[in-house]
């Protein structure tokens, strides 16, 4: 478990889904992510989450006071596959008050100092500029942009 000013960042439990499922129904959270997930697609995912390679990580974020759900974040296997990616969606009643950067920072932090990656990545889509602010205000630098999903993705980098 990790912990930041005003969170707790623990691996993701069977109990979890209930809070899970927020996010993966949730329109705001999902624009950029390929919409709305079916019941069976987040039970899958949910599956694949609870149960991950030795490679992959999938953490629950809560608010440290009051243990309310906040969102998800991961370190998994790039769709390129050289290097671990971070990702994270927090449900929008948290978004711009600095949860995410504060989360990402401690993780990003864990890859590199913890698990001594030599580099992480992150991709997003250029659409979602609150994404790419992000991952930029964290040290991330924009390595190159690709058509994928149907859109134009960056993909940052750090090392």
């Amino acid at each position: 478990m990790f912990e930041t000013e005003r969170c707790l960042i623990r691996i993701l439990q069977k109990y979890d889904y209930v809070d899970v499922k927020k996010i993966f129904v949730n329109k705001e959270v999902r624009k950029y992510l390929g919409g709305i997930r079916q019941d069976d697609a987040i039970e899958a995912g949910l599956d694949e989450m609870l149960n991950p390679s030795d490679n992959s990580f999938y953490w629950v974020v809560r608010e440290k006071q009051t243990d309310e759900f906040i969102g998800l974040v991961s370190l998994d296997p790039h769709h390129d596959g050289d290097y671990l990616e971070i990702s994270y969606q927090l449900l929008p009643n948290w978004w711009g008050a600095g949860y995410a950067t504060e989360v990402v920072r401690e993780i990003i932090h864990f890859a590199l100092n913890e698990l001594n990656l030599s580099k992480v990545v992150a991709e997003t889509q250029t659409a979602n500029t609150s994404s790419c602010r992000l991952l930029e205000k964290l040290g991330m630098k924009l390595e190159r942009t690709i058509s994928r999903f149907g859109a134009e993705q960056a993909i940052y980098s750090i090392e």
